[in-house]
């Protein structure tokens, strides 16, 4: 396991701008349980109280995301779970699965979106439906999808018409809900597609709070491979611009431009719609911390040794 840097947290690293330094304030990462099988100890990675969104991908046994999510909270972390709307097979299920989340790691927060399945595997298909089952009535934080690029499988046409009649609903279901809500959106790579987004949602009045999906340092090829599979739209030409650079093709891609671009952005327009950043860290956590702390994410505190 690589080293992590420690700072003092008073101070930003030096060549960091306060611009990034606030705008990575309150970073959240996401982990699965097979990849946090790997991790040690979390307290030597991410800062106490941290948002750590646990993967639920199609195949996962629901014991291991609980165990999962116990072994976060245990650990200090703020835990938000999963959940696939197209993979849980009905409203008993999902009801088992709140009540093993809260009983045994006291989940009080999730994130409810369609799942990455093309076909419901029983009665849900949208996370509306999750919302209505009131279920998660009582949860302190509720977040959703967001799709700064357009999603086509939920608009085919390549128009957002679906996506925007969606986050209408969503809207006016937070409007109704002591939970407090947010989007969480995919990763993307190019900083203008997603203000132009952000700004446009302001426009239609809608005023939920974003969370910038942000792809973690990682290999040029694994990030592709990742981008594509999972529908990464106009912004990927960042990546293939940069693939046809030869002095870049075998540097690791780091996301500084990206960030700056918009922590830039979020500094002179204090109402901007970004609220934090989430990382995807595709290229290991380890990697991505340390990213994090060296770009002015608060560091880690070492834990005690036993």
């Amino acid at each position: 396991m690589a080293l992590l840097k420690f700072r003092r947290e008073e101070a930003a690293p030096k060549g960091v701008s306060a611009e990034v330094e606030a705008f990575l304030k309150d970073y959240s990462i996401e982990v699965m349980p097979r990849t946090a099988e790997k991790v040690e100890d979390f307290r030597a990675l991410l800062p106490k109280g941290t948002r750590v969104y646990i993967a639920h991908i199609d195949g996962t046994p629901i014991d291991d995301m609980v165990k999962t999510a116990a072994r976060l909270a245990g650990e200090g972390y703020t835990v938000m779970p999963h959940f696939p709307a197209r993979i849980i097979a009905n409203k008993a299920t999902l009801a088992d699965w709140i009540a093993r989340y809260q009983g045994e790691a006291n989940v009080k927060q999730a994130l409810l979106l369609a799942g990455g399945v093309a076909e419901p595997h029983g009665d849900f298909h949208c996370s509306m439906q999750l919302l209505e089952t009131g279920l998660f009535d009582g949860f302190e934080r509720l977040h959703v999808a967001g799709h700064p690029e357009g999603n086509r499988d939920i608009d085919p046409d390549g128009s957002d018409k679906n996506v925007m009649e969606a986050l209408r609903w969503k809207q006016a279901f937070s409007e109704r809900t002591d939970a407090k809500m947010a989007l969480a959106t995919q990763f993307c790579f190019e900083a203008d597609p997603v203000i132009a987004w952000a700004n446009r949602l302001a426009a239609e009045g809608i005023k939920l709070p974003v969370h910038i999906g942000v792809a973690g340092p990682a290999k040029l090829q694994t990030l592709i491979k990742f981008a594509i599979a999972c529908g990464v739209g106009p912004s990927l030409r960042v990546l293939q611009k940069r693939a046809m650079d030869v002095t870049k093709l075998l540097l690791p891609y780091e996301p500084t431009e990206f960030v700056s671009a918009l922590a830039a952005h979020k500094a002179k327009n204090p109402d901007f719609g970004i609220e934090a950043v989430h990382f995807f860290p595709l290229g290991g956590i380890t990697t991505n911390a340390n990213w994090a702390i060296e770009n002015g994410g608060k560091s880690a505190v070492p834990a005690a040794k036993s």
